[in-house]
């Protein structure tokens, strides 16, 4: 396998724009204090997220920090256009030897060309041994490319949107995705049949399974249900819960929990809950689920301005859903792009894109990545925890056509002592260009809840 070295490692700050200055995301205090120790951060290569002092609480919902740093990587290049933009890099740790004490895992990667709006080439593999510094070159999943269409020559089914997550109990790791349809070099916007979820199983050894279909056979997921870029959680008993997002027509789409079964080879839907429900646009998208402190929240895509969070007890049943806002009431816009889980055993953070005075003319605001610390009880972001994952580059008001986008990421703890935001950049009136960025958050102290 070929080696990468990646040695284009640098402090998030060097790239950020003047713009962000205007939009207030540090406060006065926190300037001050980054200037002062400018010159020992930069020495080595990375800059505190924060100055604010670590709480001693491990339950604490104040602002107060856990995040210690920020730096970003580049993977992969091609905002030159001489090779390959690889999008939905998505990353899950697998352990080295699963029956010994050797508690050290390696990182599994899975990324798809895109050369266009929701059009992606065969899904690839990468690997990396010394946590995300090199990776081996792409290799393409035999399973996870287009094979043609019964009764509908021209037409190929191919897979997107694909999440990786290991499953404990089977020692497998679990690819879900869902599928999308190509007629010649595009997307087939008039003739997508309906959507469902895909999957592929890696087994230990590294090779993987054909590709299933996950079987739900309701009238309401007659035009679509799917997972699609959705995080999971892995039960002690092995079940699966996640969401759907489905819908008998393109509008007015729901969403549910959803609780799997899954054997090592055969993922199978057990139960479905209650719907929630938005009739703006396409309804609600690309759930995302995760548990902290014995309940299961969800966090939701739509299209009418807002995120949504929903929490449940049994991960089955939501209740109803409200949009997200900071904890002093305010809402925060955000254009129908996904949202993700930063989840620790002690403190809960979101992943998220929003509207800000520097990104004002971004499609959809797509640009750049914030992570903040959510209040579980309330169900708010606090706004003085909000810091830049991974920051915009270019000029979002005056040519936001320059500025790559960054609305399909996901997250992976690590480590006990780093998480990971992963985003492939592009940029659709360049030729869908962009580079493959990953965004290392250093905590303070181990993060007991290193999976997923």
């Amino acid at each position: 396998m070929t080696r990468r070295v990646l040695a284009n490692i640098k402090p998030i700050t060097s790239s950020v724009n003047p713009a962000l200055t205007a939009s207030k995301l540090i406060t006065r205090r926190q300037a001050l204090s980054s200037i002062a120790i400018a010159g020992t951060s930069l020495a080595a290569k990375r800059l505190p997220a924060t100055a604010h002092e670590e709480s001693q609480d491990r339950n604490s919902t104040s602002p107060q920090s856990l995040i210690k740093s920020i730096t970003q990587q580049t993977l992969w290049k091609n905002r030159d256009g001489k090779g390959t933009t690889w999008f939905h890099p998505r990353a899950c740790m697998l352990p080295l030897n699963p029956k010994s004490k050797d508690k050290r895992t390696h990182a599994l990667m899975l990324l798809q060309e895109i050369g266009g709006s929701d059009y992606f080439g065969q899904v690839h593999s990468s690997e990396s041994t010394d946590m995300g510094k090199t990776w081996t070159d792409p290799a393409p999943i035999k399973s996870m490319g287009r094979d043609p269409v019964d009764g509908n020559e021209g037409l190929r089914a191919g897979v997107c949107d694909v999440t990786p997550q290991y499953h404990p109990p089977t020692d497998t790791t679990l690819a879900l995705g869902h599928v999308v349809f190509y007629r010649g070099p595009k997307f087939a916007t008039k003739d997508q049949l309906a959507r469902f979820p895909l999957y592929a199983v890696r087994s230990r050894d590294g090779s993987w399974s054909e590709r299933k279909k996950l079987m739900w056979d309701d009238p309401r997921g007659g035009f679509i249900y799917s997972n699609n870029c959705g995080q999971r959680v892995v039960m002690p008993n092995g079940d699966i819960m996640m969401s759907f997002t489905f819908g008998p027509e393109s509008k007015n789409r729901m969403v549910a929990g959803v609780r799997c079964t899954f054997d090592g080879e055969t993922l199978r839907v057990a139960e479905v809950g209650k719907p929630l429900k938005n009739s703006a646009g396409r309804g609600l998208l690309e759930p995302s689920v995760t548990r902290f402190q014995n309940q299961f929240l969800m966090t939701i895509r739509a299209e009418d301005g807002h995120g949504y969070v929903a929490v449940s007890k049994d991960g089955i049943d939501y209740g109803t859903q409200q949009a997200w806002c900071w904890d002093d009431g305010t809402e925060i816009g955000m254009s129908t792009t996904q949202q993700h889980w930063l989840t620790r055993d002690d403190a809960l953070y979101l992943v998220y894109t929003r509207q800000d005075a520097a990104n004002k003319n971004v499609i959809r605001w797509r640009s750049p990545l914030w992570v903040a610390r959510v209040d579980p009880d309330r169900r708010v972001l606090i706004r003085e925890s909000e810091q830049t994952a991974l920051p915009m580059v270019g000029d979002g008001i005056t040519e936001p056509e320059s500025v790559a986008l960054m609305g399909n990421f996901n997250i992976t703890n690590a480590s006990p002592m780093e998480s990971w935001v992963t985003v492939g950049e592009w940029i659709p009136k360049r030729n869908a260009r962009g580079n493959v960025l990953l965004a290392r958050i250093g905590w303070t102290r181990p993060n007991d809840l290193t999976s997923g």
